[in-house]
């Protein structure tokens, strides 16, 4: 019977995990040698190396990353928030991003909004917690209250998939306004006259809408009629916003939507009414996702170079990161319109 009134002490339990230490010792060398094999190989000799390397495998250990990130003051982490992942535009560009981080050490952690605006703010105060190396963006990020957070953290921000005169830090894209102008150029020469829009409710499909219809009535044909779908970007709706449009333009001859799912909405929906497309009704998506190329008939679109912005986007952030200087920090990567059998 224990009559000491302090209980005994319990010795501390480990977790299990293998440490550096135990790498150490089986590989009979120091734990700053085997940090070194680990982190800066070229700074061991080669039989080293292999000592350490062949210690890790029969170990099965893997490196904190977090204590090596403290240490530095990196953590070779660049965080993304993005809108949508699935079946979405973006996807190219996600891609290309997470290619070239790992191939340069650098891991992503990706967020997903859902479009919504109230989501975002707080996945970026999640984000800014953290004190990545770098925060990847698409869209522009308004003024407020997040803005003003990111900036006074001082991470490395590129903002991506839109222009303007006065980004954060880096910036990737293109002009909607210019897709815009150049959707309804194209619709237009194509001998349209009733030109309709379909589109999701958010800042960069507005400016697209804006300039689109700007460029109709400057041609002096019919006020354009649109489709506001709200956030819904999916090809269920994009058939319900042509049974709409028939019958507020039952005249119309040319659809352009703000995403290539909605268009294959319309395209569906066209082909059960028996609508002729391109005959009867020409369809312009946005996007050009790997799907519609092989749709009957295949869909026209607005093709963005989505992985030069993710690997773009990729270089800027690295080297952010590790003190060097982005000697072009704002990209202009435009965009085209690919023609087929949809127009």
């Amino acid at each position: 019977m224990n009559l000491d009134n302090n209980p005994p002490k319990r010795a501390r339990r480990r977790s299990g995990a293998v440490t550096l230490q135990d790498v150490a010792q089986l590989a009979g060398v120091a734990p700053i040698t085997v940090s070194r094999a680990l982190n800066t190989p070229a700074q061991v000799s080669s039989d080293l190396l292999r000592k350490v390397q062949d210690a890790v495998q029969r170990t099965g250990y893997v490196p904190n990353r977090m204590a090596g990130g403290l240490a530095s003051q990196r953590s070779r982490l660049i965080a993304a928030v993005v809108p949508s992942t699935v079946m979405s535009v973006f996807m190219e560009t996600i891609e290309a991003l997470n290619t070239a981080l790992m191939d340069a050490g650098y891991q992503l952690m990706l967020g997903q909004s859902n479009y919504a605006p109230e989501r975002e703010t707080r996945l970026l105060e999640e984000v800014i917690a953290r004190r990545p190396d770098g925060i990847f963006l698409i869209g522009l990020l308004p003024s407020g209250a997040s803005r003003t957070r990111l900036l006074a953290s001082g991470i490395p921000v590129v903002e991506t998939w839109d222009l303007g005169t006065s980004p954060m830090d880096m910036l990737v894209g293109f002009s909607h306004a210019d897709i815009g102008r150049a959707a309804a150029d194209f619709l237009i020469g194509k001998g349209r006259t009733r030109l309709t829009m379909v589109m999701a409710d958010d800042a960069r499909a507005q400016r697209r809408f804006e300039a689109f219809a700007a460029t109709v009535a400057q041609a002096g044909l019919p006020t354009v009629q649109v489709i506001n779908v709200g956030s819904a970007r999916d090809v269920h709706t994009g058939r319900q916003a042509l049974t709409q449009l028939l019958a507020q333009a039952p005249d119309v001859d040319a659809v352009f939507c703000s995403s290539d799912l909605l268009a294959l909405g319309v395209l569906t929906e066209a082909r059960v009414r028996s609508v002729a497309v391109p005959e009867r009704l020409a369809i312009l998506g946005f996007g050009d996702v790997p799907l519609v190329a092989d749709l009957v008939p295949a869909l026209s679109t607005v093709r963005i170079n989505g992985a030069e912005i993710g690997r773009l986007s990729a270089e800027m952030l690295i080297a952010r990161a590790e003190g060097r200087n982005v000697d072009q920090p704002v990209v202009d990567v435009g965009f085209s319109i690919v023609e087929r059998d949809s127009t």
